[in-house]
């Protein structure tokens, strides 16, 4: 029985660290360069296998020497890659702008990812295995929904990320269970600002929601249950480019465990706070004693403070 599986993109991520990013028609110097193994479905399954998922990845990988690298990150991280892919050509790339501040801007060239179409033999058997099944957008539309209508065949809960985001299929929205955007991808899907109102507005799509708000923490929404807030830890970020990812990886894995959704949600999220504070996006990802330790302190320090209010 394989926990998670993820339909989703492999990318090399080519880095460059700068004071501030780049306006339209500037040159700026960096200070770094770095070649990092990314993609946001290798990003996700990463995460999950490091949080303690059994985790199996489904896409592909160019026929290159970032194949060769991608798929050894993933299979040291303990990813099963037996129906990853080799496509000839070049893989995913991803062109990534990180700032001082931690902030990036990134463009992606899909590569070997543009030829994952649709569900190759074995995969649906795959993921008939799985209890989760992980999408994200970096893939062809047609093979995601060709996975996530797979998933609901077998009764597979999927969680989908709406990244980079786009106009999404009713019929995608149908059989999507969990829907994770980040604030600004819920707007734009919604047209609507508040992440709140954003949440009720997407509830009427899909069964749940969690919304990222970086620093501001996370917001869950269900059919069935109030709206649930859980905040960030407070930390310094040095690169926020796979903090999503790893959200959601570890938020894969705690659901999938039983945990309740709001013990699930603090722990993805110090799984989150502990990948800002390091360069990079699988590099930066946090394996499950880290997370707990980070968890269990910041449990501490909340009933810490909380008695101290009640003292004061």
């Amino acid at each position: 029985m394989t926990g998670i599986v993820v339909l989703g993109s492999t990318n090399m991520d080519l880095v460059a660290y700068v004071a501030h990013a780049p306006k339209r028609g500037e040159t700026v110097t960096g200070r770094e360069f770095r070649t990092i193994p990314g993609g946001k479905g290798a990003n996700q399954a990463v995460a999950a296998a490091r949080a303690g998922g059994d985790v199996a990845m489904i896409g592909a990988v160019g026929s290159d020497e970032f194949g060769a690298r991608l798929r050894g990150t993933l299979v040291s991280s303990g990813v099963d890659t037996d129906l990853l892919r080799t496509a000839d050509g070049p893989s995913g790339t991803a062109h990534v702008v990180v700032d001082d501040d931690g902030g990036n801007a990134i463009v992606v060239i899909p590569g070997a990812n543009g030829t994952v179409t649709a569900l190759a033999p074995g995969d649906e058997t795959l993921i008939a295995t799985a209890d989760t099944l992980l999408l994200q957008l970096e893939l062809p539309l047609s093979a995601v929904l060709d996975g996530a209508g797979a998933a609901r065949r077998h009764g597979v809960r999927t969680v989908l990320t709406p990244a980079p985001v786009q106009p999404l299929p009713p019929g995608l929205l149908a059989v999507t269970d969990l829907l994770v955007p980040n604030e600004h991808e819920a707007a734009a899907i919604t047209g609507i600002a508040d992440p709140h109102t954003a949440a009720g507005e997407l509830l009427r799509r899909v069964p749940e929601v969690v919304i990222t708000l970086g620093a501001a923490g996370s917001l869950y929404a269900s059919r069935d249950r109030a709206p649930l807030t859980v905040p960030a830890p407070r930390v310094t970020a040095v690169d926020t480019t796979a903090a999503g990812d790893t959200f959601v990886g570890a938020l894969a894995v705690a659901l999938g465990e039983g945990r309740p959704v709001e013990q699930a949600l603090r722990w993805a999220s110090s799984a989150a706070a502990l990948c800002v504070r390091r360069a990079g996006a699988s590099t930066s990802m946090p394996y499950r004693p880290e997370i707990d330790a980070e968890n269990d302190h910041r449990t501490t320090v909340q009933e810490s403070d909380q008695e101290s209010d009640t003292t004061s």
